[in-house]
């Protein structure tokens, strides 16, 4: 799953981003991956590590709402009509 989402541009500042991806591995445990940051700038990330698909998902969806009520917008989804979306 992966999820894309920005803020609307604001006079000559950039926007920032914000990218949710969710996979699993190699091993059934699955891996949350976030990447932030102003577009044209150096980005910052965070991976977290998750055994159970329901405590990935949880993590992903706080993730995503907590950026939405910040005022991101989605641009870009992929993976949400598999066996894993909710």
């Amino acid at each position: 799953m992966r999820l894309f989402m920005q803020t609307k541009p604001a006079g000559a500042d950039a926007p920032r981003y914000y990218q949710l991806v969710l996979q699993q591995d190699l091993l059934g445990g699955w891996t949350l991956f976030r990447e932030w940051g102003q577009q044209g700038s150096r980005a910052s990330s965070k991976r977290e590590v998750y055994l159970e698909r329901d405590a990935a998902l949880t993590a992903f969806e706080h993730a995503r709402d907590a950026q939405l009520r910040r005022g991101f917008h989605v641009m870009f989804r992929q993976g949400f009509e598999g066996p894993y979306a909710r």
